[in-house]
């Protein structure tokens, strides 16, 4: 007997690569589980699906920074107690962090795909699960989007739960209308602008020699990189990151301010007397609205 679950939740995280540098990602977890049915003639209750399953991804992967382990480029070392530093060595377009441990989340692979974060999560899950449930079958897959998109990583430090990561992210749409008519043209420009961005909130910018980072960061400069700190309810985090592949924002980034920022941005290329309505995505299914 087989009970599936087709949107069991959506992971938004961020991952390290090599080429794209921080990838702010998005992907929905489609589950399938099979065994014999229990005292209650079911594999397992659909309530304890979405709790227990959903509590342990949310646990261990998602709003994390994803980092494949096994990749000669990245190095990792312990701190203090609950802490360890993160490095990804990519030219001068390394990326450096210093971060609470449940800020991570190390996969044994050299490449964070699709097929190694399922063999993560199946890891993750092993054991866990009641004795009657033989068989798992787990489907992370993008949302199918109609339009331009992007990949954004962040950090929200006044959060109360897991968005105050400075390393999260998330894969989103965007639609900008203009006169109330879709402007996929505007939406390509802001998709490509947005291309794997770090977006930094201009008041938790600090030097880099004041961060606390490993030694691989020593030649990092703030002639070629951003440096961010801030304290959260879970500890301190610490980030370098290329200015290349940053955009600093006034603000927070929150999506409400998000759609704004977007607002503000666009419309001096449309004309004071056009309307412009920007419907900014965090993720999937979810978001702002701004108008000008």
């Amino acid at each position: 007997m087989k009970l599936f679950v087709r949107d069991l939740t959506v992971i938004d995280a961020s991952y390290l690569c090599p080429v794209r540098g921080m990838v702010g990602e998005s992907w929905i977890l489609d589950v399938v589980m099979s065994g014999e049915l229990n005292e209650m003639s079911m594999v397992l209750d659909f309530s304890r699906v979405k709790k227990q399953i959903k509590q342990l991804v949310d646990q261990y992967v998602d709003h994390r920074l994803l980092v494949p382990a096994a990749h000669a480029s990245i190095k990792m070392a312990a701190t203090q107690p609950g802490y360890a530093t993160v490095d990804l060595l990519r030219g001068d377009q390394s990326i450096h962090l210093h971060c609470p441990d449940e800020a991570y989340c190390l996969v044994d692979a050299d490449a964070i795909t699709i097929e190694t974060v399922t063999q993560h999560l199946h890891q993750v899950l092993s054991g866990k699960l009641p004795d009657n449930v033989q068989g798992l079958e787990l489907v992370l897959r993008h949302e199918k989007i109609d339009g331009a998109f992007y990949h954004y990583s962040h950090g929200l430090k006044k959060h109360d739960g897991n968005c105050q990561r400075i390393a999260h992210g998330h894969r989103s749409p965007i639609g900008l209308y203009v006169d109330g008519q879709r402007d996929s043209k505007l939406e390509a420009d802001w998709a490509k602008r947005w291309t794997d961005i770090y977006l930094g909130t201009a008041e938790d910018q600090v030097r880099v020699s004041e961060l606390n980072l490993s030694e691989h960061a020593a030649s990092v400069s703030d002639d070629t990189h951003y440096g961010f700190r801030y304290t959260a309810p879970q500890g301190l985090f610490e980030l370098a990151i290329a200015k290349s592949e940053t955009e600093m924002i006034g603000t927070d980034t929150t999506i409400e301010l998000l759609a704004h920022y977007i607002a503000a941005a666009v419309k001096p290329a449309i004309g004071e007397h056009q309307t412009l309505d920007v419907v900014a995505y965090e993720g999937v299914g979810k978001g702002a609205m701004a108008s000008l």
